[in-house]
């Protein structure tokens, strides 16, 4: 039998698990003080997952860089190659929160999404004109 340590991050309570094992299977979790404790101690010692977070340039944007992180939780062993990943990807102004930004993050079937706006920068070159700047400029 082996037994492991671990701290759940599901909720703010923090509960200390400790979960036993027999070679790869979860005998019991103990510590926890809701369901999802123990299915968080089930799954940390056998597959664990997380969630990326991190930014792309945006391309023609008010903002050098858009924030993103993947839809759902990825194999936590593919997280230095997912994350190595994206400093070639760029995106296009305008982004919306939500915006699929890669369909499928370093082969785990996950998308990677936008998690905040960023408006297209306008250009006086293109004959555009920045309506807050417009105005500011007549007064």
């Amino acid at each position: 039998m082996k037994i492991k340590e671990l701290t759940c991050i599901n909720c703010p309570l923090g509960c200390a698990l400790t979960v036993t094992l027999d070679g790869e299977k979860v005998i019991k979790v103990e510590g926890n003080t809701c369901p999802k404790g123990k299915t968080y101690g089930e799954k940390e010692v056998t597959n664990p997952t997380r969630i990326l977070t991190s930014s792309v340039e945006v391309i023609g944007g008010k903002l050098p860089v858009v924030s993103v992180k993947t839809a759902s939780d990825i194999p936590k062993n593919k997280i230095k190659e997912c994350a190595a990943g994206l400093k070639n990807i760029t995106v296009q102004a305008p982004v919306k929160i939500g915006d699929i930004v890669l369909e499928n993050i370093g082969g785990t079937g996950i998308a990677l999404i936008a998690t905040k706006n960023v408006e297209r920068r306008y250009s006086a070159a293109r004959g555009e004109i920045n309506a807050g700047l417009y105005r500011e400029k007549c007064r």
